[in-house]
């Protein structure tokens, strides 16, 4: 067990930081479109439901 705790566990939190590290700095060498954050909705789709789409309830109490 002194051998997990003195040398395999410090291992792998020293892995684990750098894979964390080359991941992160990958996104400099990435084309400036492909490092901006991912688009949260959809371009062009209206995120707005449309009466035909809700339950006859809320379409009574919408219109």
């Amino acid at each position: 067990m002194a051998i997990f705790r003195q040398y395999i566990a410090p291992l792998l939190v020293v892995l684990v930081f750098v894979f964390a590290l080359v991941a992160v700095s990958a996104r400099i060498f990435l084309p400036s479109d492909m490092a901006a954050p991912a688009p949260i909705e959809e371009v062009g789709v209206s995120s707005q439901p449309t009466p035909a789409n809700l339950p006859p309830t809320v379409q009574n109490s919408a219109s």
